[in-house]
Parts: structure tokens; sequence; C-alpha cells
């Protein structure tokens, strides 16, 4: 009995560990460091619970004890029995009820005020939004963000000015998804066949505590790769990201390579890579076609598909198996095995597409 009791406290503590491992307190992942108004509304609600909760605990544990060592039976006694009183029964029907209401006032203020998306539902004269709105579309096992006012398309790294809220169209080209940035705010799912729309709103002083950037993930169960189908939140000033934005739209046409090597990274993409990936922000494909991540800005990004550190090498490896990092993902089979001359000419290419140095 006694090993059973050890290896009972030893699971509770490996799970309590695993529990706690997910606190990781980062500025730019953690739920408990909010990043947004979002978030901290949320996290608001989650302390004020979280306190009632343990209050009621605490409450109920006190009365238990003092029950147990003051009111213990000594002797053949009866004690007082209370049932059919008028006084506890309002006290406890009374208390929870004020309890809920405590909860449930601010909740519902809450959910009305973030289910709040009217701004991006009203045109100007130009037929766009005075918000800034961005349509992401989530597949097997990548993101796209679109920005219909901006005209521009990029993927797996969403930028976005601090400050003012960011409206989000969300949609999924495959599977079900889930569009989460913990840090900024809770998740919303990415459905098939219908659009959900929510705002975010990133905190600059909390944006540059985390380097300005943040991570997002998806946190719905939907397929061998879904634990490393990540992206990356780019938060900057309004100016910065306006100056990303006119950059982006200057590319009319796919950069020409500078180098000889760059120049023959540039024709092994156009004869393995072009029909899946674009090179241009304005990609007026139609979205079924648009079968990987634009790649228009690749140069400038902080991942590599999203998990991989943004150099050289890890490109070349990824490139060379893409299974062995996100299995199941499209991009395996859909081109030859690359020499190594050839991946050192692709890896040129792409690490030299680059908007904001123009």
């Amino acid at each position: 009995m006694k090993r059973l009791a050890k290896w009972r406290l030893f699971s509770l503590f490996a799970m309590m560990a695993l529990i706690l491992s997910a606190c990781s307190g980062k500025p730019y992942l953690s739920t408990l460091k909010p990043a947004g108004e979002v978030a901290q509304t949320q996290f608001d609600l989650m302390v004020l619970s979280t306190v009632i909760m343990v209050g009621v605990i605490a409450v109920v544990t006190v009365i238990f004890f003092i029950v147990v060592f003051k009111f213990r039976r000594k002797d053949d006694r009866i004690p007082k029995q209370v049932e059919g009183s008028h006084k506890l029964e309002i006290i406890w029907t009374v208390i929870p009820i004020l309890l809920l209401l405590i909860l449930a006032v601010p909740t519902v203020s809450a959910t009305f005020k973030l289910a709040d998306v009217s701004p991006m539902e009203k045109k100007n004269e130009e037929g766009k939004t005075d918000a800034l709105v961005v349509n992401v579309r989530a597949n097997l096992y990548w993101w796209e963000f679109e920005y219909p006012n901006q005209e521009i398309i990029t993927g797996q790294e969403l930028v976005v000015p601090t400050d003012e809220k960011v409206y989000f169209n969300l949609i999924a080209s495959d599977v079900k998804h889930s569009f989460w940035i913990p840090a900024v705010g809770g998740k919303l799912d990415t459905n098939t066949d219908n659009v959900n729309k929510f705002w975010l709103k990133f905190d600059s002083e909390k944006a540059a505590d985390a380097d300005n950037y943040f991570y997002g993930k998806c946190a719905e169960l939907c397929g061998p790769s879904h634990a490393l189908m990540d992206f990356k939140v780019k938060a900057v000033p309004r100016d910065e990201f306006d100056q990303w934005a006119t950059a982006m739209a200057e590319v009319k046409e796919p950069k020409k390579a500078e180098t000889d090597l760059a120049q023959a990274g540039q024709e092994v993409f156009n004869n393995s890579c072009i029909g899946c990936h674009a090179v241009t922000p304005a990609n007026t494909a139609p979205e079924a076609a648009r079968l990987a991540p634009n790649l228009t800005n690749f140069g400038d990004r902080d991942r590599i598909a999203g998990i991989l550190d943004h150099t050289e090498e890890d490109l070349k490896d990824w490139l060379r198996d893409p299974e062995t990092f996100k299995p199941g993902n499209k991009m395996t089979g859909t081109y030859g095995e690359l020499s190594e001359e050839e991946l050192d000419a692709l890896t040129e290419y792409l690490m030299g597409l680059k908007v904001m140095e123009q």
C-alpha cells in the first residue's frame, strides 16, 4: 500500500509538472502575460473566476474543519437539527446567486465587447474599410494572410500595427484549424464552410518586451503536424507597418536574382516551385489554387516553415526532406530530388527575396 501511495504521489507531481510546463512565462507566448486588450480582458476574467472559486473552497474548508474539531461527537446526544431553517436556506441560496452575478455581469459584458466587429463591415467610398482587416486562411500546415485594403498577400508571418484594433476573417481550406496567438488573445476556429470574425489589439510596450515577435499556433487537432503549424506575428508601430505594406505593394514582378548563383536558383525555383509558391504579393489566383505560402518577402522572415531557424542550413535541410520536419505536409514529393548545387543556388535565391531593403 505504501508503494502504491508513493506512485500516486509521483503521478500527481508529474501531472502538475506537465501542466505547469505550459506556464513558461515567455512574453511572446504565455497567456499569463497578456500583451493586448483582448488577452488582458480574458486574463482578468480568469483571475476573477479563480479568486471566487478559491474563496469558496477556502470557506468550505474552514467550515469543514470547524465542524470536525468543534462539533465532533463526544457522547450519544443528537446535535441540533437545522432542517427547515429558513435563515440557512436563504443564506446558501443567496450567496451562490450573488457569486454567479459577480461572474456573469463582467463575462457577458466582455463577450459583447469582444464580439463587436462592426467597424470591419463599414465600407468607405473606395469600397474599403477604415479599419485594418486581415483575411486568414489556414491550410495543412501553413497560414496565409491577405490584407484586402492593401491588396497584398503573405504567408507564415503576420505583420500588424500596435495599439490599434486589427480585425480578422478566419477560414480554412481543408480541415478545421484554430487561430491562436496565446499572448494576445483567445483562440477561434477556422472552418471550411463559414467565416469567423474577431479582433485583436497588440500592446506596443508588451510587443517591445517580446522583441516585436509573438508566436501563433493552431489550437485544433488537424493532423500529424498539428503541433508544428506555427506562425509568427511581427507587431510594429503604425508607420513601420505602413512602410512594410508599401514595400510589399511595390513588388509588381518577381524579384530578379542579383548574383549568378541566385540566378541559377531562380531557374530551379521556376522549374520546381513556382507552381505552388507565388513571389508577388498581389496574388490574383483563386484561393483554392494557392497551394503553398507566398514567398515574396521570404528573406525578411524570422522562421522557415514556421518552426525552423531562418538560416541557410535549416533551409537546405527543409528543402532536402520537409517530411522529416512536418510529417503529412503537402510539399513532400511535389518536386524531384535536388542536388547540392541546386540546393545552394535555390537557397541563395530564396534568401534574397526581401522587400524592406528596396
